[in-house]
Order: C-alpha cells, then sequence, then structure tokens
C-alpha cells in the first residue's frame, strides 16, 4: 500500500505519472486473478474494482443486461439493498437467458457453503446467469464457477474499502462512463488494490486449510456449552452458536467486557435486536435464534485465541 501512495497520480491520466499508476494497477488486477485461480483461458474473468462487496453487488444486480432478478432468501443483507424487488428463489422458476441468479457461496451467519459451481453447470442450458457472493469465502475456499462473482479484500486480511466484482463477459454488464473500462465511477484506489493483491498472495486456500484441524476442535469445545446452527456442508471459520440461556445481546456484552468480538447476526444488521433474517430463513426457531451469536475466525486468529474464548464460553455456561 506505501508503494501505492507514492505513486499518487490518477490511474487514468495520460501522463507519465499517471501511466506509472496505471501499470501498478494492471499488475494488481492480474495478481488478484491470479491468486483467485482465474487466469486460466478457461477461468479467465475480468474484474472491476470497486469500494467493497456492497457496490460490486449493486453494479452487478442492477447493471446486468437482465430483466429478471432472483436471490436466495439467505443472502446478505447488501443484496436485497440492491435489488429489493427481486424474487425469492423457490426452485421452481422458469430460467431463462433473461435471468440472474444470486446465491452466495459461503452464508456469512452459519458458515453454510453452497454448491455454486454445480448450480451454474446445472443452468448453464437455460441461458440464466449465476451472480455469486464470495466475499466470505475468497482466498479462503477455492473459487467457484460463476457469471459473476463478488469479492472483498478485508475479509482476507486486505484493506477496507476495495473490493471487486469478477465478470465473466464485460458484455454481461450496462457500461456506465467513468472508469474501470466505463463500468465503475470514480477514481481507482491503487493503494487498496495493492494491498488486496498482497493479501490475496499471503494467504490462500492452502494455507487457510491448515488450520482447519485446529478451527474444528473449536467448534466441537463450543458445542459442549451450546448448540450449533449448522446447516448443511460447512466452512471451518464461521460457527454460529446458540447459548443454552442467555440471549444473543447478552452474549455480545459479557464476551466484549472480556476482549472478545462476536457478532449477531450480520455486521451490518447486528446492531439490531430483530431476528435474523437468514436464520429465519433456514428454519432455526425464533427462540434458538435469540441465543444464537456468531463467531468468526480471521487470519490472524491464533491457536491460543481460539483457547482463551473456549474457557470463557464454557464459564458462561
Amino acid at each position: 500500500m506505501e508503494e501505492g501512495f507514492r505513486l499518487w497520480a490518477n490511474p487514468s491520466s495520460p501522463h507519465a505519472e499517471g501511466r506509472k499508476a496505471r501499470a501498478a494497477l494492471e499488475d494488481a488486477r492480474e495478481r488478484i486473478k491470479a491468486a483467485l485461480g482465474l487466469g486460466q483461458a478457461d477461468k479467465n474473468h475480468e474484474l472491476i474494482f470497486t469500494s467493497g462487496a456492497s457496490e460490486a453487488l449493486w453494479i452487478a444486480l442492477n447493471r446486468c443486461k437482465v430483466s429478471r432478478r432472483i436471490v436466495s432468501a439467505v443472502e446478505h443483507d447488501a443484496v436485497f439493498r440492491a435489488a429489493p424487488d427481486a424474487a425469492i428463489f423457490s426452485g421452481d422458476e422458469p430460467l431463462d437467458s433473461d435471468s440472474l441468479i444470486a446465491v452466495q457461496h459461503l452464508n456469512s451467519e452459519t458458515g453454510t457453503i453452497n454448491p455454486v459451481s454445480d448450480m451454474a453447470a446445472a443452468v448453464a442450458e437455460t441461458g440464466a446467469l449465476i451472480l455469486s457472493d464470495c466475499a466470505q469465502s475468497a482466498g479462503k475456499l477455492a473459487f467457484p464457477a460463476s457469471d459473476m462473482a463478488v469479492i472483498s479484500a478485508h475479509k482476507f486480511g486486505g484493506p477496507i474499502g476495495i473490493g471487486a466484482l469478477l465478470v465473466r463477459d464485460f458484455n454481461l454488464l450496462e457500461p456506465v462512463g467513468g472508469h474501470e473500462r466505463g463500468y465503475r465511477q470514480g477514481t481507482e484506489n491503487l493503494p487498496g488494490a495493492l494491498g488486496m493483491a498482497a493479501a490475496l498472495e499471503a494467504g490462500g486456500p492452502e494455507s487457510w486449510a491448515s488450520k482447519d484441524a485446529e478451527r474444528l476442535a473449536f467448534r466441537d469445545a463450543l458445542a459442549k456449552g451450546g448448540e450449533l446452527i449448522a446447516p448443511g456442508t460447512q466452512a471451518s471459520h464461521i460457527i454460529a452458536v446458540a447459548h443454552q440461556t442467555l440471549s444473543a445481546q447478552a452474549l455480545l456484552i459479557r464476551l466484549d467486557a472480556m476482549g472478545f468480538a462476536v457478532s449477531a447476526g450480520s455486521a451490518c444488521s447486528s446492531g439490531t435486536l430483530k431476528k435474523s433474517r437468514v436464520l429465519d430463513a433456514f428454519g432455526v426457531p425464533d427462540e434458538v435464534a435469540a441465543r444464537t451469536i456468531r463467531v468468526s475466525l480471521g487470519w490472524n486468529t491464533t491457536p491460543e485465541d481460539l483457547e482463551r474464548f473456549a474457557e470463557a464460553w464454557a464459564s458462561l455456561c
């Protein structure tokens, strides 16, 4: 990022300093694609830098050249804000080339992994498009096949305020003019792009998976004093667990006092007292949802952190 701050010019400027910034930006773009496994001929995607996953989702859902938008019931709130009139996916919809289906790769509240690549293959013959929110899985799980995908740098240790929309073909989107080949307005965040590339290269699915055993042992420790909310296939770094008696709000307060930052629902709505829409869609009873918190493990979470949290959790049970 320091290198990006030294290259002070607008990457779209034609003068020498602008060309230096442009070269660094394009290098970051290709490094990110390569780190995600999208550099091969059969997995090539265009990459549009954005301010984060929310903006990337907005561009995909509002600029895609389709008239029907269908979303799963457990998508992040940013999807529903970007496409408030979208239909909720039921599995019975007739699909065609005028349809865009939004389905996240990894649920941010329960850690459920959706088989996005299988879904994309299943709907390909209909001509329908798949948009996958990969904010929680990028750099941690193998990148799924899709027509469009969304990533966010701070989810894998990069800077806040930078993300990307990956697009199989620019022709899927209506251009708006401005930067990023005319698909996004606003000067590109070069320091953020370089930090994003560096963070992806420093981690990746293989290094992330190397800690799976300790994370799974941690999950088992939490299950001893609570009820795991674990629908479907689970990732190891997001755990939804319900306490036996304490409410989610009480847990947040008490764990915060012990030095632990956890959430109830998604981070964007954890300050509310409403039941999580995601837990409701997964069929979690109201009284269980009211006692459920989300424990997320980051790139810098240590075994000692897990041990301390397990001890704190046990003291509350």
